[in-house]
């Protein structure tokens, strides 16, 4: 039998890229799937990543979330194809090259955390998507590299079991929390088009990627097309 993962508020924390306190917050409100141990609050991975998956995909565009523009975060240089069947390969990849835009002057900093934010959790959130994301102190401003992989990839273990085929890789810098969980939740709403999704998997060039992303990220999909 596989033992079920159990974080800490620390661990949660840090996940959430939130204060402990607000996490304590939250397990007293009943907010945050938790339970308690003697007087201690402990959290099951796999409720943690549900609970975060279903704020995401729940997100819907209104007067609350304002559409992000992606060519204001992402370039065609920023858009991989590549065929590693492990996440730690897909990650490294996607990070070595989100670290060539000039927001990032940390690129060990930025390969070390989003492997240290995956082992912590996994940042899939089905459909064969994985956004992984990290807010650091030597990002200067929210950017976006995005991996298409040819192969599918297990080892994000997501819920539904689907492997990750698609990945946007999001930095941003430490005091931009409103603009980094406004990103996260538009791309997961946007990602939920299968339609969207065949284009890019379909795409033969990064510059259709981009260009799908971009329009999609436009009045058409403000508009619910």
């Amino acid at each position: 039998m596989v033992e079920e993962a159990i974080l800490t508020i620390e661990e949660v924390a840090q996940y959430l890229r939130v204060s402990e306190r607000t996490v304590y917050d939250w397990a007293q409100k009943g907010e945050i799937p938790s339970g308690k141990i003697g007087t201690a609050w402990r959290f099951k991975r796999a409720e943690i990543e549900q609970w975060v998956n279903d704020r995401l995909s729940s997100v819907r565009l209104g007067h609350h979330l304002k559409p992000v523009q992606m060519q204001a975060v992402l370039s065609p240089d920023r858009i991989l194809f590549f065929d590693y069947s492990a996440k730690s390969d897909a990650l490294l990849a996607l990070a070595g090259n989100l670290a060539t835009a000039p927001q990032v002057k940390n690129s060990r900093e930025l390969s070390r955390e989003i492997l240290r934010r995956e082992e912590l959790m996994s940042t899939a959130i089905g459909r064969g998507i994985a956004i992984p994301h990290v807010r650091l102190h030597s990002v200067t401003d929210l950017v976006v590299s995005v991996g298409i992989s040819r192969v599918g990839i297990a080892d994000f273990n997501p819920l539904d079991d689907e492997p990750v085929r698609l990945l946007f890789m999001i930095a941003a810098a430490y005091n931009q929390h409103a603009d980094y969980l406004q990103t996260l939740s538009f791309v997961s709403a946007m990602l939920k088009k299968q339609a969207l999704r065949d284009s890019l998997l379909n795409a033969q060039k990064a510059e259709e990627v981009y260009t799908v992303l971009t329009v999609h990220s436009g009045t058409e999909f403000q508009e619910g097309s």
